[in-house]
């Protein structure tokens, strides 16, 4: 047996290593996709009078291809259109998406492009998010984005937290500053890691890419089912590059914890 193949190799980037089973990432019996249409499998329609639709097909999502393939439980704690204000403000609420009995182990955040695109959300910084209150939260981006990751982690103390910056050609007006974002708040929040998609997907603005996994605006089954091997693979990756911090997960959510160990 090859040890090799399980530990980070010195040059190795986040998504060489494309896994089959879910990897590493299948250690989490429970996760979280927080999320927008891209995060609810969302398909576009035409009629016959070519009026568009949009619907969310959550049995498509990647989250779904994930729970399948690594043989966890994934929430979908996402809708179409969704942004993190309206997440914090009614959504989340109404869904019960709060509910300590839909606590996760693990938790993937995948939000941005509705409130830094059509609705022009300001992007704001770490500086407001106040680390004491969330309620104190300035209503910027970064002021409803970190509340949802404080609120998760009220209720799920010991929980991973993933952040998903946009993939490669999405938003490249404004991918710089999201990725400092995206950056500092893992800094902010223990247990918190970045998966920086613009670094090491393929562009998703490319015609020979897009028309083979899109449809229309958004991807089609075979995207989605990419996309949760780039999810599973470059959370694979953090993983094995970083082991002590996910050696006790089996105990997030319980009352244990091994006192000797590093949390």
């Amino acid at each position: 047996m090859d040890m090799a193949r399980f530990l980070i190799n010195e040059n190795e980037k986040p998504l060489d290593n494309i896994v089959s089973d879910g990897g590493f990432c299948s250690i989490f019996r429970t996760i979280a996709c927080v999320g927008d249409s891209m995060a609810s499998g969302e398909f576009e329609s035409l009629d016959s009078e070519g009026n568009k639709g949009f619907h969310d097909y959550f049995e498509y999502s990647w989250g779904q291809y994930i729970a399948r393939e690594a043989g966890c439980k994934v929430y979908n704690f996402s809708r179409g259109g969704m942004t993190t204000m309206e997440y914090c403000e009614s959504y989340a609420d109404r869904k019960g998406f709060w509910n300590e009995d839909l606590k996760a182990q693990a938790y993937i955040i995948a939000l941005g492009a509705n409130d830094l695109g059509g609705k022009k959300m300001p992007m704001g910084s770490i500086e407001d998010i106040d680390l004491e209150d969330y309620n104190n939260n300035k209503e910027t981006f970064a002021g409803y984005y970190g509340k949802i990751i404080q609120k998760y982690k009220k209720i799920q103390p010991k929980a991973k937290f993933f952040l998903v910056n946009f993939p490669n050609g999405i938003r490249t007006d404004i991918i710089d500053d999201l990725t400092k974002l995206l950056k500092d708040m893992t800094e902010i929040f223990d247990y918190t890691y970045i998966l920086d998609l613009p670094k090491y997907t393929p562009n998703f603005y490319d015609e020979a890419f897009r028309e083979k996994f899109f449809l229309a605006g958004h991807m089609n089954p075979m995207g989605y089912k990419l996309f949760a091997k780039i999810i599973m693979s470059y959370i694979d990756y953090i993983i094995r590059e970083n082991p002590e911090d996910f050696a006790q997960v089996g105990f997030i959510g319980t009352p244990y914890h091994n006192c000797d160990a590093k949390w």
